[in-house]
């Protein structure tokens, strides 16, 4: 017996799925990449290379796990009817163990980096089943610019998020809301924001975005109807040929996202000498940047394509990382930071909007799962590289070489995928 509700396009419920968007965002943009990143290497750990090789091991295991739960988590969610009971939890897990960071003190290695796995897991698994809806909220037409709107109101997100931490914490020399200096209390307390933040605005989607429980089995069926529809999703997606090449190249050139997330402050800091604070502003241009892209290149999808889109902006990313790359000066890394904001935001975006162009309707968290494992399975390679490229040449130049590569595979893959074949198929398998 299956019960269920018919996907509903109304504007609130759109607008409170893009607000898990807005939600979200600080945590990568202020723990993963800027903020505490840079604390860890900088402070927490015994030297920055150390500690830059230490960030890569931890975000390479949260890929690993991610990369191979997913797609389980993803049936059970669809059989259970436990996509937003999942979200829900795995937001609470994010948001308590980013908290939990705040008490941990320079030397606790082993705390600090235990907790971001545990936080960035979560986070990532939330992002699974919230992606998950896509398909339930925008018509067709308007794929591409509404999950553009998602991502760039998440960029606005992390930009706010941001601001909130440099006028708050950073700057003012007698810190906001009763914290010290003292031990870096006031930046430590930048995680007590992020969750304060994760927190209050999921509340939206919580209320006012509904569930599609159709697939949902019967009363003691839930587990065997698990591990069927995992085995007939894998050769589903053996079936689905545009969407099999469009997650190989994704396992290739999301490993160059999570780099460049994972890496771009700690980067700034030590081989350009970025203040803590010109590292916060260099986070907010940068916000701004991939906002901007998100924004305009979604209504570009809807016009000319994820495929496309997605081209246009790996040709973006690979110009804007040589730039790092070879940049002497901090004047030339902001010229490719903001020309990486420019097209990271349009490639999260498109990529998100073309899966959900090629999902099975009746397979929407299952195959969003395999998204996510995209996404992850590899991506434990690009940082790992990144921090033994590192340790070898003891220059992060080096290390983020491997960004680039990544980049020109993964489009190198995706020229050949017909994105119309692929709709074409999915409209007929429904």
């Amino acid at each position: 017996m299956r019960t269920g509700v018919k996907p509903v396009y109304g504007s609130r419920a759109i607008w409170s799925w893009i607000f898990y968007d807005f939600a979200s965002s600080p945590f990568t943009t202020l723990v993963i990449t800027f903020v505490y990143a840079t604390y860890f290497t900088q402070v927490i750990a015994p030297d920055p290379i150390t500690g830059t090789v230490l960030w890569s091991r931890a975000i390479a295991i949260t890929a690993l796990i991610v990369a191979i739960c997913s797609p389980i988590l993803g049936a059970l969610a669809d059989r259970g009817g436990y996509r937003k009971k999942f979200v829900l939890f795995f937001t609470l897990v994010c948001v308590v163990a980013t908290a939990g960071l705040y008490q941990i003190l320079p030397g606790q290695i082993a705390a600090a980096l235990t907790l971001i796995i545990v936080a960035n897991i979560a986070y990532e698994f939330g992002s699974v089943f919230y992606n998950a809806f896509l398909p339930d909220l925008a018509p067709p037409e308007r794929v591409g610019s509404i999950s553009g709107y998602g991502w760039g109101v998440g960029y606005i997100g992390g930009f706010l998020a941001l601001v909130l931490v440099l006028v708050t914490l950073i700057q003012p020399e007698s810190p906001w809301f009763g914290f010290s200096t003292e031990n870096d209390e006031h930046i430590r307390a930048t995680n007590l924001i992020v969750s304060g933040w994760y927190f209050i605005f999921t509340l939206p989607f919580l209320l006012w975005v509904s569930e599609d429980k159709s697939m949902v089995s019967g009363s003691g069926k839930i587990l065997s109807d698990t591990i069927l529809q995992l085995r007939r999703t894998y050769a589903e997606v053996r079936r689905f040929k545009e969407i099999a090449r469009f997650l190989i190249a994704r396992f290739v050139y999301n490993n160059g996202l999570v780099t460049i997330f994972a890496f771009g402050g700690i980067y700034a800091a030590e081989s350009f000498g970025f203040t803590l604070q010109e590292v916060l502003i260099f986070g907010i241009v940068l916000n701004i940047a991939a906002g901007l892209g998100a924004f305009f290149m979604g209504r570009l999808d809807d016009v000319i394509g994820g495929k496309r889109t997605i081209i246009i902006s790996l040709i973006g990313l690979s110009i804007a990382t040589t730039l790092a790359m070879l940049a002497t000066t901090k004047f030339w890394l902001w010229v490719a930071g903001i020309v990486i904001g420019v097209f990271i935001g349009p490639n999260q975006s498109a990529s998100r909007s073309l899966m959900a162009r090629f999902v099975p309707p009746q397979l929407k968290n299952e195959f969003f799962g395999f998204f996510a494992f995209s996404g992850k399975f590899t991506a434990f390679v690009g940082p790992f590289l990144l921090g033994e490229l590192t340790q070898w040449t003891e220059s992060q130049r080096w290390g983020i070489s491997v960004a680039l590569v990544m980049f020109v595979v993964g489009m190198l893959i995706m020229i050949p995928l017909d994105e119309k074949a692929g709709i074409a198929r999915v409209r007929r398998s429904s």
